[in-house]
């Protein structure tokens, strides 16, 4: 059994992304931390498929050149595909013209401290192990089969954690916890501060198929987001090798709940509304069992607090149509642990001392939230704006993960009042398109 000693200055609770770049930034600086994994890895993991942002953070850690070495595919931009049906009576209105196929290229638009046109897709099993593994490399002590079962927060600068390693329990102290625990969000519900989204109520199936045909165009290694014709339900189309694609379903809990239908069943059923899509997928090979994830989207209401900060999943979840997990993980951890290394260096830690990465996160994740919310709102708003002149750069600054640095980004505006305008017109061209949320719903949820 792993005998662990001392007090660390940071408990790292969770070794996925978010865990694992905490502990190389904190390990770098010369913090003595450790991350505490409860499962043995590596393990399949959803949420494949990255966005440049996370470039700056990776490449900061020194991992990129691991990420070329295991062959990971390059990920260069992004299609979105709506069935034509939706778009026959569809014309151009002030300047916008929806399209039912967008796609955007992330070398269009320099980004600061990213040095390379792509992002990468992953199997994420194998990536969050070589994360993981890298920041023991750069100092952090790594413990798999550890199970966070307590904590006591007895004054800031002094908690005491209860941890399970492979069947045997034991106390240590440490200074502070950050919990990157993801959807399990330990902190959140020990807590009670998880706060599940009154709108994103979203439930995924998924699985790997072999030898699905990616089409023959300049775009086959792109990601893919195919529309269906239910309401606020799409498909993920990631390149995990040149052989295999991870094939997802995201839908509201609703529709499946409603369906009556199994996962497998309600896949197949959902996808025969892309029929060209359908036989694509159905002359691929199934490698493994459906899976599911539900309980998509929630938020945590205090992130930060004496002696503790929340970081990825554990943090904030929302809809994964953007492919902002990893990325959203990977940038807490580089915010959160500026606070963290002065924190304890002037050894205090006070909930005030994390108040910068508080306050940049919710910027972010309010601009992701906004730009997921209207998108559902009207799909074919985000096509038109992609292929609009004056809009394409500053939607592809948002699709390359740079949400952090504005308040509200003004494209995001503009989008809002083209969607309030289409909403309280029942005779406009679009209004027919509109999906089942509204343009307020963003202020009342978030």
């Amino acid at each position: 059994m792993t005998t662990l000693t001392g007090t660390y200055d940071v408990v790292i609770i969770g070794g996925g992304p978010a865990g694992a770049a905490a502990g190389g930034y904190l390990a770098r600086a010369g913090i003595r931390c450790i991350v505490f994994e409860r499962e043995h890895f590596p393990r399949p993991h959803v949420g494949e498929s990255l966005v440049p942002s996370s470039t700056r953070v990776l490449s900061e850690l020194g991992f990129l050149p691991k990420m070329e070495a295991h062959g990971f595919p390059h990920k260069f931009g992004a299609v979105w595909t709506v069935p034509d049906s939706r778009l026959t009576a569809l014309h151009d209105w002030d300047g916008l013209k929806p399209s039912d196929n967008a796609n955007i290229a992330f070398a269009e638009r320099e980004q600061p401290d990213v040095f390379q046109p792509y992002t990468y897709h992953v199997d994420r099993g194998l990536f969050d192990h070589l994360l993981l593994e890298h920041a023991r490399e750069l100092g952090a002590e790594v413990c798999y089969g550890a199970a966070v079962t307590g904590v006591e927060f007895i004054e800031p600068g002094r908690t005491r954690m209860r941890i399970s390693i492979d069947g045997e329990t034991q106390d240590v102290d440490t200074k502070m916890v950050v919990d990157a625990s993801g959807r399990r969000t330990f902190l959140g519900n020990r807590l009670n501060l998880k706060v599940m989204d009154p709108v994103f109520d979203q439930y995924a199936v998924h699985n790997w198929f072999e030898d699905f045909d990616r089409g023959g165009d300049d775009h086959r290694d792109y990601i893919h987001v195919h529309f269906l014709p239910i309401s606020n339900t799409w498909i993920w189309q990631i390149p995990i090798t040149d052989r295999i694609t991870s094939i997802g379903l995201v839908t509201q809990k609703k529709n499946f709940t409603g369906s009556r239908a199994d996962r497998m069943t309600f896949f197949w059923d959902s996808l025969r509304s892309r029929p060209e899509l359908y036989q694509r997928v159905r002359a691929a090979r199934q490698l493994r069992d459906f899976t599911e994830e539900g309980d998509y989207s929630y938020s945590i209401s205090q992130i930060t607090g004496d002696g503790y900060v929340m970081i990825g999943d554990a943090s904030r979840f929302v809809d994964p149509i953007f492919s902002t997990g990893v990325s959203i993980a990977l940038n807490c951890a580089r915010l959160a642990s500026k606070d963290i290394i002065a924190a304890v260096r002037e050894n205090d830690f006070r909930a005030e001392r994390f108040e910068n990465y508080r306050l940049t996160l919710r910027r972010g994740v309010r601009n992701w939230y906004e730009f997921i919310s209207l998108y559902y709102r009207l799909n074919i708003l985000f096509t038109a704006f992609i292929n609009h002149e004056e809009y394409r750069s500053d939607v592809l600054k948002l699709l390359q993960g740079d949400v952090y640095d504005e308040d509200e980004p003004l494209v995001l505006k503009r989008m809002r009042e083209l969607v309030t305008v289409v909403e309280n017109n029942p005779k406009h061209l679009w209004h027919q398109s509109l999906g089942d949320l509204n343009a307020n719903t963003l202020k009342d949820a978030f």
